[in-house]
């Protein structure tokens, strides 16, 4: 009963099944290891169970930075520096010109989300969103090559 609210609660928030089933292995296992130092306030157990989901997913999403994608491009790519740059460039520019934009500044001209914001007129939110998209779009594109 557990693993499926646990299960159902991590693969609405990750893109691939393989992600919701080894976060939610590494939920129970933390879970075990914490158990000692469980102690009960009134909420249902499956309330601290979600919290270490949510905490896991915020940690994938963390990690989501440019080295990820890079790793991920290395693994498409041959190890020849200039193939990856040219194959990140040919894939950057898919990219709807507000996404593209927001990786460029982000990323590669380090701008925060707060400055991106600000000089594009929209929310922090908005930027974030822009940001999310463009790597989940990238993702899907090197793992598409690679299949």
């Amino acid at each position: 009963m557990n693993f499926d609210r646990v299960y159902a609660f991590v693969a609405r928030r990750v893109p691939s099944r393989e992600e919701a089933e080894d976060i939610t292995a590494e939920v129970f296992h933390q879970a075990l290891a914490g158990l000692a130092g469980f102690e009960w306030r009134g909420a249902p157990f499956v309330a601290w169970l979600l919290g270490i989901a949510s905490h896991l997913v915020a940690r994938r999403w963390q990690a989501s930075r440019p080295e990820a994608l890079v790793d991920e491009l290395e693994v498409a790519a041959t190890s020849d520096q200039a193939e990856r740059q040219a194959l990140f460039t040919q894939l950057l520019e898919r990219l709807p010109e507000d996404q593209r934009h927001v990786i460029r500044r982000r990323f590669l001209e380090h701008r925060g989300i707060r400055e991106i914001a600000q000089e594009m007129g929209r929310s922090e939110g908005a930027i974030k969103q822009l940001q999310f998209r463009a790597l989940e779009t990238l993702r899907s594109q090197v793992r598409n090559r690679h299949e």
